[in-house]
């Protein structure tokens, strides 16, 4: 069993290991442990071998919200909080988040529109079983991108979002390691150029949009270009939400038949 450290020695062990917000994980990780210091020498120790903070502490704050976050589940970046933002740019009655990890874009905007019929869908078992426990359950689906959601939801949807695997597949042996080993590759590799689930989503979003209504897809800058293009041929027309400060990029997909 790990012996329990005190407060400094506990900073200074994970500095040691490589946090650079050794202090601020510190007392995440004793608020975690609840006084419990057997567990706490435990999460120091999971901490210590790699494992990501959040998967320790089994949360993660997302725009304000503190979410249940489990392991091999995609943890929600700081940069995702720019396609949130794009998302509630426009009040949405019928939102649909697809490759929902543990459903974090899903529960902003619930937290933003709590009338709102908020679906959320992904492939892994293992994510739809964490976004169960941050959302209604049963709008919570299991499945392949629309394939999982309701039939009767679609062409009346207002809002897709979508936080789509993007990593290219030989660009993934390079990642961090918190996310190449403790994120299952389902919710990281985009295949070749890193953009085919978004060719997929293209494909069919226009099937399940309202007039009018949107996708908003985070991408990589390198992959603007490309994206833009893809989206473009499948009839949206394509803005473009940027936040420097934490390196997000939306592009948002507006789909005008009918209008």
């Amino acid at each position: 069993m790990p012996v329990p450290l005190p407060p400094p020695a506990l900073v200074a062990r994970l500095r040691a290991a490589g946090s650079v917000f050794a202090e601020d994980e510190a007392a995440l990780l004793v608020e975690a442990a609840a006084g419990d210091e057997s567990s706490l020498a435990e999460m120091v120790e999971a901490r210590v071998a790699g494992t990501p903070l959040e998967v320790v502490v089994g949360s993660v704050d997302f725009a304000g919200l503190r979410l249940h976050v489990a392991a091999g589940v995609f943890v929600p970046r700081r940069r995702t909080r720019t396609l949130l933002r794009a998302a509630l740019a426009e009040r949405a009655g019928v939102a649909v988040d697809l490759c929902c990890g543990n459903g974090a874009l899903a529960a902003g905007l619930l937290a933003a529109w709590p009338d709102a019929e908020v679906h959320a869908a992904d492939l892994d078992p293992a994510a739809v079983a964490a976004a169960r426990r941050n959302l209604p359950p049963e709008r919570v689906h299991e499945g392949d991108l629309f394939a999982a959601l309701p039939p009767r939801i679609r062409g009346g949807v207002d809002l897709v979002t979508c936080n789509a695997p993007y990593v290219p597949t030989a660009e993934i042996a390079a990642m961090p390691p918190e996310a190449r080993d403790h994120e299952h590759r389902l919710a990281l590799d985009g295949g070749a150029d890193g953009l085919d689930v978004h060719r997929r989503v293209a494909a069919e979003v226009g099937d399940w949009l309202a007039p009018g209504g949107r996708l908003v897809i985070e991408v990589a800058g390198a992959q603007c270009v490309a994206a833009t293009a893809l989206l473009e041929d499948a009839g949206l027309v394509v803005t473009e939400v940027r936040d420097a400060e934490v390196g997000g990029l939306a592009l948002v997909g507006r789909h005008l038949l009918g209008t």
